[in-house]
């Protein structure tokens, strides 16, 4: 009989990992980095809890390191089956996990010359940049819908989840003995109010769903009331003579952003004549989301496709539906966006202000009493980002003490995760009786409170435990 282990991403967000098992195969379900505080993240250090050489296929979900980001350890460790996910992963994890072990190289080398000083013994980043060469001659793209074996008793289908480009919702088969089970692994599902992408798709056979709960606790702002305060915002920096920074994390919320503004621009609404984006991987992710706009939704596919009469099919892209777009790669170009006093939409990474080149320009912008800085995304607590929000009136960036004068605000419609009742509608679409139901991916709050929506309707839930074993 096949079973099911819960090996990450149980007691919180970060780290998702499963195990399925069945006669004569395993099959391990994300390999994701634990990120958040120094003691969750030491556990990127623990040993996997299985035999790595044993494991015969993975599959991968979507990109983000919290699901992808212990890929280079597991090769590390010894293995080389294949590793499966969407061919527009395959090119966003080239990105992400080479940034990644860039900036543990960087950070490590820090860490070692105050060792070295101290006479103390040094440290090893978790991977390096030939491991991660090591996890991509491995991976394999697959298209949406295309089912193939992925061992003698496994099949295996990824479909659309709407979150982040190429992220899917996973759907394995098992056939042992002639018993055929279903799992369904919803991965993180997408908010249908956000831009670019399709709605997850609707899945309604399965004998047992796994399935993320990250906002199983609340609703998101209507996105009319989030474009609405967005605009005002633009209009308002305009008439300031102050300039806009957007910090932004650089896979999904940026190209949405960029196409929000781009939406504006075509309206004639967008008074700023330039919008710059100021982070290489950003720019990276960005040029990937133009190789990939047949997985678009059609009313944003139509809208960036049909706003030039002149241009090419080929040329038209999230750059040409916004011309004022900038790239700036380099760090001089980057400094050079530092001059600039007004009249200016910068987009930098990180998301939360805790690194990146956004701690540069806030340095040189939240000073001025003209200037605004838009929150798209959630800000964890003890976060510059979050300090920000909370009113500080001074803050450390960059290396100054920083007079914080500039008008912050929040917009908090630009989710790329489902909300409680999106979460609860892609569940119904199931077929009756109901398959087993585990939710994982979640603050104990949020799947408590998401377990009991769920029941309000007569659905029971369970919360999956780490290391809990299940059988299909």
């Amino acid at each position: 009989m096949a079973t099911l282990t819960f090996m990450g991403a149980v007691t919180g967000v970060t780290g998702s990992m499963h195990l399925l098992e069945t006669q004569g195969s395993r099959v391990l379900l994300d390999c994701g980095l634990y990120q958040g505080g120094r003691e969750e993240e030491a556990h990127n250090e623990d040993p996997f809890p299985f035999a790595v050489k044993s494991i015969d296929a993975v599959v991968l979900s979507h990109a983000h390191l919290d699901h992808s980001g212990r890929l280079p350890l597991l090769v590390k460790d010894g293995y080389r089956g294949p590793i499966y996910m969407t061919s527009a992963t395959l090119d966003l994890i080239e990105v992400l996990l080479k940034d990644a072990a860039s900036l543990q190289a960087r950070d490590v080398e820090w860490e070692n010359k105050r060792r070295r000083r101290a006479g103390k013994v040094e440290l090893l980043p978790l991977y390096t940049l030939d491991d991660v060469e090591d996890v991509l001659s491995l991976c394999q793209g697959l298209e949406y819908g295309e089912r193939i074996a992925v061992t003698n008793e496994v099949d295996l289908t990824l479909r659309d989840a709407g979150h982040i480009l190429g992220s899917s919702i996973v759907e394995l088969f098992t056939n042992e003995s002639g018993q055929q089970r279903k799992l369904v692994f919803s991965g993180d599902l997408g908010n249908s109010q956000a831009a670019l992408l399709r709605d997850p798709s609707v899945i309604n056979e399965a004998n047992v769903v796994l399935m993320e709960s990250t906002y199983g606790d609340r609703e998101h702002r209507s996105m009319q009331e989030t474009l609405d305060e967005f605009e005002n915002v633009i209009t308002t920096a305009s008439q300031n003579g102050g300039n806009i920074l957007i910090p932004s994390f650089a896979v999904g919320r940026t190209q949405e952003i960029i196409f929000r503004l781009g939406e504006l621009y075509q309206k004639g609404k967008l008074p700023q004549q330039l919008v710059c984006l100021d982070s290489p991987m950003a720019i990276a992710v960005t040029e990937i989301y133009h190789r990939y706009q047949n997985v678009y939704n059609q009313e944003d596919k139509q809208a960036i496709e049909g706003h030039s009469q002149t241009a090419e099919p080929s040329q038209k892209s999230l750059h040409s539906f916004l011309p004022t777009l900038r790239y700036t790669v380099s760090t001089e170009e980057s400094m050079a966006v530092n001059r600039i006093a007004s009249g200016a939409i910068i987009i930098a990474g990180s998301g939360m202000c805790n690194g990146g080149r956004i701690r540069h320009h806030l340095k040189h912008n939240l000073w001025r009493s003209q200037s605004h800085v838009v929150f798209v995304g959630y800000q964890a607590k003890g976060t510059p980002g979050r300090i920000l929000i909370d009113g500080a009136t001074h803050i450390k960036m960059a290396g100054e003490d920083i007079s914080v004068k500039a008008h912050i605000h929040t917009l908090g419609g630009f989710s790329a995760h489902a909300s409680q009742a999106q979460l609860i509608d892609w569940f119904s679409n199931f077929s009756n009786p109901k398959p087993r139901l585990y939710l994982v991916h979640g603050e104990e709050a949020a799947k408590d409170t998401l377990k009991k929506a769920l029941e309000a309707n007569r659905w029971h839930a369970e919360i999956a435990a780490l290391g809990q074993t299940i059988t299909l």
